[in-house]
């Protein structure tokens, strides 16, 4: 067994697909999943699953998901290790005081041109960088920035979530 993080996109936002972690944990642990825990209410599900089944668990859990709740969650998973392995990689090692890291996890590797598009959208003081399927980014209010989810997918044509530095080391330990 290996332990994943599944990243739902756009649960609990603005009173829109609302679902309850004790909910959530429960489909995930109905469906044979192992040592499930959540974390806060956007949709952060811990779990041990088989890593030869890796490959299928985003879809799995998306079918899962709609099944259970009548409507589609996006889901992005990764690996503790690969998580680990994206904070390693983080490019932005010092932010200023009245600045936070957030990091976007895609569902593939942008193609390079689309990345591009993405600079035009950065406020002042505003940065971004783009490692393999992850999208690091440092803004004083997220709600501010253009870089929303449904910026990001446009621009990149792929599916994307997004979570705080704190949110995304927190996970880890669960």
């Amino acid at each position: 067994m290996k332990r994943y993080v599944a990243f739902l996109r756009g649960i609990n936002v603005s009173g829109k697909k609302l679902i309850k972690m004790e909910v959530l944990k429960g489909i995930f642990v109905d469906y044979e999943y192992k040592n499930v825990v959540t974390y806060i209410q956007s949709g952060n599900v811990i779990f041990d699953a088989d890593p030869a089944k890796a490959a299928d668990l985003r879809a799995n859990i998306e079918k899962m998901l709609e099944k259970e709740l009548g409507f589609e969650v996006v889901t992005i998973v990764r690996s503790v290790d690969e998580i680990k392995r994206a904070i390693g990689n983080n490019p932005f090692k010092e932010i200023d005081g009245d600045k936070k890291l957030y990091i976007t996890y895609m569902s593939d590797n942008p193609a390079k041109e689309n990345v591009a598009a993405l600079d035009s959208a950065l406020a002042f003081g505003e940065e971004l960088h783009v490692r393999g399927k992850e999208l690091f980014f440092v803004t004083q209010m997220y709600g501010n920035t253009k870089l929303s989810n449904t910026f990001i997918e446009k621009k990149l044509n792929l599916d994307a979530t997004t979570r705080n530095m704190a949110t995304t080391k927190k996970v880890i330990t669960l």
